[in-house]
């Protein structure tokens, strides 16, 4: 899988359940759409890293707690992260 389509997913995993700023989901959740069985075990670990990718590049907001790592969609990036989503995957969010 292309690594832009792994992007795309990952967001869209996030705007599908409208985490968006204030609200939050567990990091775990988001990678639970890809299954190591048909991506690899290399490339669920290239999925996580990607994922990690969109964190540093302010995509993804990240808020950790005494529980885990908590993630949601940054409102100030909506128009990107639309734009993205459309253009991988073709869905309108």
């Amino acid at each position: 899988m292309d690594n832009y389509v792994i992007r795309a997913k990952v967001l869209y995993a996030l705007a599908r359940k409208r985490k968006w700023g204030e609200s939050h989901t567990a990091f775990e959740h988001v990678l639970r759409q890809f299954k190591a069985e048909s991506l690899g075990k290399a490339g669920f670990k290239n999925a996580k890293n990607i994922a990690e990718d969109l964190m540093r590049e302010g995509f993804i907001i990240k808020k950790p707690t005494s529980y885990g790592l908590q993630v949601s969609l940054n409102p100030v990036r909506a128009a990107d992260i639309k734009r993205l989503i459309q253009e991988q995957l073709g869905f309108d969010v």
